[in-house]
């Protein structure tokens, strides 16, 4: 499904919604524990919108939203009073998806300029901030083992993020209403 969304402005990108699978999360841990809600799928193909969406949900504790793009790549999003801590799992989305631009422009990490036709032979690399839960109890070392298992998709990436965190029961409820 690689190209969903390109060509379309991270703005104005919300009739691509229905054509991006994946899933996208909103993540809190305050004294009760952990909780997962589904996002609005426009939070997968606009950047801007997941981190209103996580905004708006004003908890106490941690917030944070895991943005699981037609299975090729993740996103976390953190929101901070100084902006959103980002980490994306692979910077070569940015050929094939507006949100993956986005990402790396709030990072102020320059779009890598890379022929589509050769991005099959080009290895994937993370550009953020990986140690984005380590407060949390997932160490930068440990998301950067996890970030650089090519082999797996987004969404069990996602979900060794959620076991070693705890709350993998709590994502799996959530991936199930969602038919995922």
């Amino acid at each position: 499904m690689a190209g969903a969304g390109f060509g379309k402005s991270g703005s104005n990108a919300q009739d691509v919604d229905d054509d991006i699978d994946g899933f996208a999360v909103a993540v809190v841990r305050d004294e009760s524990g952990w909780k997962v809600t589904a996002m609005k799928p426009s939070a997968l193909s606009d950047l801007e919108d997941a981190e209103t969406q996580l905004r708006e949900l004003r908890s106490a504790g941690a917030v944070f939203g895991l943005l699981d793009v037609d299975d090729e790549f993740f996103i976390i999003v953190r929101p901070s009073p100084t902006g959103a801590r980002l980490l994306i799992s692979d910077a070569t989305a940015s050929v094939d998806y507006d949100i993956a631009v986005d990402a790396l422009d709030a990072l102020n990490v320059e779009v890598p300029d890379i022929d589509p036709d050769e991005l099959d032979q080009i290895d994937p690399w993370e550009e953020g901030d990986l140690g984005l839960l380590a407060d949390l109890g997932l160490p930068d070392a440990v998301m950067s083992i996890i970030v650089g298992d090519t082999d797996l998709y987004a969404d069990e990436q996602l979900g060794m993020i959620a076991a070693r965190l705890g709350f993998a029961d709590e994502l799996g409820k959530v991936l199930d209403s969602l038919g995922h």
